[in-house]
């Protein structure tokens, strides 16, 4: 048996620093994984998505239509977009967070109204966690997925794992503390 987990954002949320951590983390648990990258316009504040496979015995990291069984959003609309991927009885953790788009930013159109409200219909169980406020309370917008992370791991029931020292070993040492902070936070959501 293998567990599915599409982490989505935009492009600068940290989405592949946090897949990175949590591979490792599932690696040292023994487990075989398989992980794919797409980067999209990433740079511009574009889609970014990982897809990470892991179990006994992973053969590809590929997530097709309703085969995930987690969505992790660093963004409202991210998870929107991509609950498609979600199995029926899947678990969304999302951000309640607003990226806007270029067109958005521009006035060209506006920011979706109800995204939560229509997820929450759609994905009964949804997790929602404020990280990006929460971050902010830390003070750095940008621990917010570390803040994911930590629920992500609380909600896949992991055993024992040393993830102080893991994202230790991944964020720079002048943001360590930091971002330790922002994993306890995010642990106990």
């Amino acid at each position: 048996m293998t567990t599915s987990i599409l982490l989505v954002g935009v492009g600068g949320q940290g989405a592949i620093l946090t897949s990175k951590i949590l591979a490792a983390g599932l690696i040292s648990l023994g487990y075989d994984l398989k992980m794919s990258e797409i980067h999209g316009m990433s740079q511009r504040g574009g889609s970014v998505s990982t897809q990470i496979k892991f179990g006994r015995r992973v053969y590809a990291p590929n997530i097709g239509l309703m085969e995930a069984d987690y969505l992790v959003s660093f963004e409202k609309v991210e998870a929107l977009r991509f609950l498609p991927f979600l199995k029926p009885e899947g678990r969304l953790i999302t951000d309640d967070h607003e990226i806007y788009s270029l067109p958005v930013a521009a006035g060209l159109t506006g920011y979706p109204e109800g995204v939560i409200e229509e997820l929450q219909r759609l994905a009964p169980g949804i997790l929602v966690v404020p990280a990006g406020r929460l971050a902010r309370e830390l003070g750095n917008a940008k621990v917010q997925n570390i803040i994911i992370l930590g629920a992500l791991i609380r909600a896949l029931e992991l055993g024992p794992v040393d993830w102080p020292s893991l994202v230790a070993d991944y964020v720079p040492a002048k943001v360590r503390d930091l971002n330790l902070l922002a994993l306890d936070t995010g642990l106990r959501r």
